[in-house]
């Protein structure tokens, strides 16, 4: 039997959320996050401090895509309370790599002894910090900062070559506060 299902996500303080038909913008001390929502058939509205996600007639297939929603909203909030943060080593044990911020690029030179610099470009709305060999990725938005985390390292992975010998390459150490 079908029945109503709606979630409910409360508005901290010193948080604001608008909602325009399915786009939701919400801004608080750490910056604003702004989402377009796909709403085939789902109820989207904001009442006073919440904002309810639901449908009058749910299905399992309608309640993964509400609860999706409701965890995607809760990012979207905490991200404005307290950026997510990324930490990066950067490991050597054949050549040594140089790693250079310039601009929104993040250039790292003698990957392997290669002669041409890897470029990464870093999206907008993150923030790279680079200390030594710890790489420091800041964002109010847990998506982008997870995908220029995982561009450092795809960039550096290595193809072709023994894995237990070749150990160079960035590496994800701590996601959001948790180490890896």
């Amino acid at each position: 039997m079908k029945k109503k299902f709606y979630q409910e996500i409360e508005i901290p303080e010193g948080v604001e959320a608008n909602l325009e038909d399915s786009t939701l913008i919400v801004k608080g001390p750490e910056g604003e996050n702004k989402r377009e929502f796909e709403m085939a058939n789902l109820e989207f509205k904001k009442q006073e401090n919440k904002i309810l996600v639901g449908h009058k007639k749910t299905t399992k297939h309608e309640k993964k895509k509400i609860n999706t929603i409701a965890a995607h909203i809760k990012n979207m909030i905490h991200g404005v309370q307290e950026k997510f943060e990324y930490k990066l080593k950067v490991c050597f044990s054949h050549f040594p790599m140089n790693v250079e911020l310039k601009g929104n690029e993040v250039i790292l030179k003698n990957f392997l002894g290669e002669k041409i610099p890897r470029k990464f470009k870093i999206p907008e709305g993150v923030e790279v910090k680079i200390d030594k060999e710890i790489i420091t990725i800041i964002s109010p938005n847990k998506e982008l900062g997870g995908q220029a985390a995982a561009n450092f390292e795809t960039a550096t992975k290595i193809r072709g070559r023994d894995k237990r010998v070749f150990q160079d390459g960035i590496y994800i150490t701590n996601k959001g506060g948790k180490e890896i």
